[in-house]
């Protein structure tokens, strides 16, 4: 019995570590008070804020700029529920937020950034950074500045020390990488001549197409979106100039004229489009998709075949855009949403693959031009090495499954410690 116990404490002590080093870096909450000014305000009227953690050694003038996601509102209803928020109000934001995946300070987790600049920009305007209309509707205190935030962030890092980047890369995740490919071009702009910069949309690339009634769902959602925060004259000229606006807030009508490299990192069965494209609720009203849409195992074999129709309906949008030598492109076909910030699918052993290769491995070959990279997969299920979320009924990613068998995702604290806990005691 004696001689168990230093292994049960060994034991504890590695558990611990291992939740340490993926929970990632605290790191604390700027607020741009000056931008209030100019109007630059979430959609309560709080200031915009972000979260920058220092670069060194030869990463000191180096800047990844990374957009928040968490989706859009497209009403007065869901921008006031928004508005109460984290999504509506840095007031309702956490101070600190831990750096992982991409974001990540440790060499081992991020090997192509971790030494840069990085800086996390909270997301309060609902509108993907797009939004900016003069008037507020005093019953509502409603305000739709998401561009005016954009500009008043850049200038705020560009004072902070980013107006002497030698690199650059604008990413985010979501409604986050829908914004890096509609500020792409503009972000460079920005940028002092000579700066070596890039963008990166992971699952930002939400397709223009039917639902499962036939209905274009997303398409009216979208022209909501649009009307409601005046996005139009903040959407790109090169695109607006030929389409209506609410079409120039699908990826599909914006990427061919990018003059930025673009990398174009999706799940071509990416579960927010099956749950809200593909399947929206209001369109399933007796649940018959509930169970697939949480989890892909629950699909049937008409349900597959429909997603499998989708995913040829996704790529045929691609291929139409995304076709430059500059660009670089990483469709698997995990069942995700949102991949290079966790960890557990940016950068670790057991990490998901396409073609052998890594997420953060192909997008620091390509940002370094070491080696291009523009690979599609095969259709699921036959990527062995993804982790297919299952999504609970509070629409949160839970753990995934690979083969068929229940694999780790991340953990709260609370529960890796019982776990750890246990591990002694027993």
């Amino acid at each position: 019995m004696l001689n168990s116990r230093p292994g049960r404490w060994l034991n504890f002590l590695a558990c611990l570590l291992l939740l340490l080093k993926t929970e990632g870096r605290l790191v604390g909450i700027t607020y741009v008070k000056n931008a209030v000014a100019k109007g630059a305000v979430c959609l309560d009227g709080s200031p915009p804020a972000y979260h920058l953690d220092r670069g060194s050694g030869t990463g000191i003038n180096s800047w990844l700029i990374d957009f928040e996601g968490g989706g859009w509102c497209n009403n007065v209803t869901s921008c006031l529920a928004r508005k109460n928020s984290r999504l509506g109000s840095s007031r309702r934001m956490a101070k600190e937020i831990a750096f992982s995946g991409i974001m990540s300070n440790r060499g081992q987790f991020n090997p192509d950034f971790y030494n840069w600049n990085r800086v996390k920009i909270r997301y309060c305007d609902g509108s993907s950074f797009t939004g900016d209309t003069q008037a507020v509707n005093h019953a509502t205190n409603l305000h739709f500045r998401g561009a005016r935030i954009w500009l008043a962030v850049i200038e705020d890092l560009l004072a902070k020390g980013m107006k002497n980047a030698e690199t650059a890369l604008l990413s985010g995740c979501s409604a986050g990488g829908l914004a890096s490919i509609m500020h792409c071009d503009s972000f460079r702009a920005l940028l002092p001549m000579g700066t070596k910069v890039k963008c990166l949309s992971d699952a930002g690339y939400f397709v223009n197409t039917k639902d499962i009634s036939g209905a274009p769902h997303i398409q009216s959602y979208f022209n909501e979106v649009v009307t409601l925060h005046g996005s139009a004259k903040n959407l790109p000229a090169s695109c607006t100039s030929r389409l209506k606006p609410a079409l120039c807030f699908f990826p599909q009508y914006v990427v061919p004229q990018i003059r930025t490299p673009l990398f174009i990192l999706n799940s071509a069965y990416d579960w927010w489009q099956i749950r809200n494209i593909l399947a929206p609720g209001v369109d399933d009203p007796n649940g018959s998709w509930s169970a697939c849409k949480f989890d892909i195992s629950n699909c049937s074999p008409i349900q597959l075949h429909t997603m499998q129709d989708f995913r040829l309906r996704f790529l045929h949008a691609l291929y139409r855009s995304a076709n430059s030598s500059a660009g670089g492109l990483y469709i698997d076909s995990c069942f995700a949403h949102c991949q290079t910030e966790t960890q557990e699918t940016w950068f670790m052993a057991d990490s998901p693959m396409l073609r052998k290769t890594k997420i953060a491995k192909a997008v620091g070959d390509w940002f370094y031009d070491r080696t291009s990279f523009q690979q599609i997969d095969c259709p699921y299920p036959c990527n062995p090495t993804c982790l297919n979320r299952v999504i609970d009924h509070q629409h949160q990613p839970k753990n995934g499954t690979r083969n068929g068998s229940t694999t780790l995702g991340k953990k709260d604290w609370v529960k890796w410690l019982f776990w750890c806990l246990l591990a002694v005691i027993t």
